[in-house]
C-alpha cells in the first residue's frame, strides 16, 4: 500500500512541476490521468520495492554524490589517456563476484560500472559480472571493491 501512496505522490508531483497550467479544469485531467496510470501499475503488478525502491530514497543521494565525483576522476583519466601518447591503454576483461543480495542492488552495480568512463560490465550471470576496462587500473579500482561496498551498504 505504500508503494502505491509514493507512486501516486511522485507522479502528483512530476506532472504539477512539468504541467505549469493550474486550471480547475486542467488539474481534473490530470488527476484523472494519474489515477489511471496507478490503476493500470497495479493491475500490471509492477507497484513493489523493486520497481520503486522507496527503501534507498536517502542513502541513495550519497551514493549519487560519490558515483558523481568517480564519474569526472574516471573522464579526466580517459581524456587524458587518449590524447596523451605517453600514457598507457591496457584493455583488461576481469569478473568481479558481486556481493549484494538482491536483483536491484546487482543491476545498480552493473549499471554504476557502465556510467563510469573507462569500464562496461559486459556480461551478468548470477552474482558474477564480467566487466571490460580500458586500463589495468580501472580494473584495479573495480578489484578493490569500493562501488561494491557502498552499494552493498544501500541494500541494509
Amino acid at each position: 500500500m505504500k508503494h502505491t501512496f509514493y507512486l501516486t505522490m511522485a507522479l502528483v508531483t512530476f506532472w504539477l512541476l512539468l504541467s505549469g497550467h493550474y486550471t480547475p479544469f486542467v488539474l481534473a485531467c490530470g488527476g484523472l490521468s494519474i489515477l489511471v496510470t496507478v490503476y493500470i501499475a497495479l493491475r500490471m503488478d509492477v507497484v513493489d520495492d523493486e520497481a520503486q525502491p522507496i527503501h534507498l530514497t536517502w542513502r541513495i543521494m550519497l551514493y549519487w554524490l560519490w558515483l558523481t565525483k568517480e564519474v569526472i576522476l574516471s573522464n579526466i583519466d580517459v581524456c587524458r589517456r587518449i590524447w596523451s601518447p605517453h600514457l598507457e591503454i591496457s584493455p583488461t576483461l576481469i569478473c568481479i563476484d558481486a556481493s549484494q543480495t538482491s536483483p536491484l542492488g546487482i543491476m545498480l552495480y552493473a549499471n554504476s560500472i557502465t556510467v563510469t568512463p573507462g569500464t562496461v560490465c559486459i556480461n551478468v550471470e548470477g552474482n558474477k559480472l564480467e566487466v571490460h576496462a580500458l586500463t589495468w587500473s580501472a580494473a584495479q579500482d573495480l578489484l578493490e571493491g569500493e562501488m561494491d561496498r557502498l552499494i552493498s551498504q544501500l541494500e541494509i
